[in-house]
């Protein structure tokens, strides 16, 4: 095991994470862009510049921070109150609207039910889940016209303005997922719109994540995390994250897990095993986690986490979509052409009780 001291060095351009070590290690990088310079930028320099940026920290870190992104503060905050209330209603009421089915993929999940993994062994993932489950509860939301599978909302009465916000949410990360993807493609030497036929279903998950408060005793297990250790599953995630923290994302070069410390009016955007599937490994999936953050004694022996809030919006493409290997991104494929729904329930499948 390597033992070292973090520093976190903030530039307007990017976050520099830097160990002090006795034997020196690459640094990461997690940059920080301003995305309306790609975004709302009328010169084709500037917005070719930026998708190179952020392809050139999607094949490093698979990470970035994207700052002046379009999505208004004032939503973000009412989408956040929103999900606040919903996870204040009683158990029952909850309850009442559980995830079913991996090919729907909506509903309640309660703590416990979900166990994220790297492991697509169902046994595997069910003996990790009995032994150290995540400590989150969630609420999966995804197109509300689906002819097939429906959202399970709760009534107006209970949750006033909950379903509206949400379903304008969903939308706005809609837009801004096509934006990024156009980025990508610029940068990769593509034509801006390469994407857009197969991604404009909107076949997307958003996720409302509640992370209680937990005694430190419970996180102490082997293997116990908010969230173990796992990358996602499409295209893009959209993470919106509050200032408690706790994400981490594991460093390429050392293995070592590094904070991505929450910065004000930023979202947090990584790749997923489909993209970098598509890019035959030329864009990184990076492991990432969710550790609890600095605690409250409540006791002699026993601490407290304080509670967190966070909405990730899972970008897929259409499902109908067959993914190889993108041009300019190799001459071999390492992957056989996969079905995107295909892949995306399969994931799902053994990741759930």
């Amino acid at each position: 095991m390597i033992f070292g001291r973090v520093s976190i060095l903030v530039r307007p351009s990017r976050i520099i994470l830097k160990r002090h070590l006795s034997t020196p290690a690459p640094s990461f990088t997690i940059p920080v862009i301003n995305f309306a310079k790609y975004r709302t930028s009328t010169s084709p320099e500037e917005k070719k510049k930026t998708a190179d940026e952020i392809v050139s920290a999607f094949k490093d870190s698979g990470f970035v921070y994207l700052y002046n992104h379009g999505v208004e503060t004032t939503e973000v905050q009412n989408a956040f109150q929103k999900s606040a209330e919903f996870f204040s209603l009683p158990s029952e009421v909850k309850h009442n609207l559980a995830w079913e089915d991996p090919r729907s993929n909506r509903g309640y999940v309660e703590i416990g039910r979900e166990r994220v993994t790297q492991s697509t062994d169902p046994a595997e993932i069910a003996a990790l889940r009995e032994k150290a489950p995540d400590f989150k509860e969630t609420m999966e939301i995804g197109r509300d016209f689906d002819s097939v599978w429906k959202n399970r909302w709760p009534s107006e009465q209970l949750a006033p303005g909950f379903k509206q916000t949400m379903l304008d949410f969903y939308e706005t990360c809609h837009e801004l997922h096509v934006h990024v993807m156009r980025s990508i493609a610029l940068g990769l030497d593509l034509k801006e719109h390469f994407f857009d036929e197969q991604i404009d279903e909107k076949c997307h998950n958003m996720r409302l994540l509640s992370y209680p408060p937990v005694k430190t005793g419970l996180l102490q297990h082997e293997g116990q995390a908010r969230a173990g250790a796992h990358s996602d599953y499409g295209t893009l995630t959209l993470l919106f994250q509050d200032s408690v923290g706790g994400l981490e994302v594991q460093s390429p070069h050392t293995g070592e897990f590094i904070p991505a410390v929450p910065i004000p009016d930023t979202i947090v955007v990584n790749v997923g095993d489909l993209l970098a599937r598509w890019s035959n490994d030329v864009l990184r999936s990076t492991l990432h986690r969710v550790v609890a953050p600095a605690t409250e004694k409540i006791s002699e022996t026993e601490a407290l986490t304080p509670k967190r809030q966070s909405i990730a919006y899972f970008c897929n493409p259409n499902f109908s979509a067959e993914v190889s290997c993108l041009p300019n991104c190799g001459d071999a494929a390492k992957y056989p052409s996969v079905n995107a729904g295909d892949y995306i329930v399969g994931r799902l499948a053994v990741t759930y009780t």
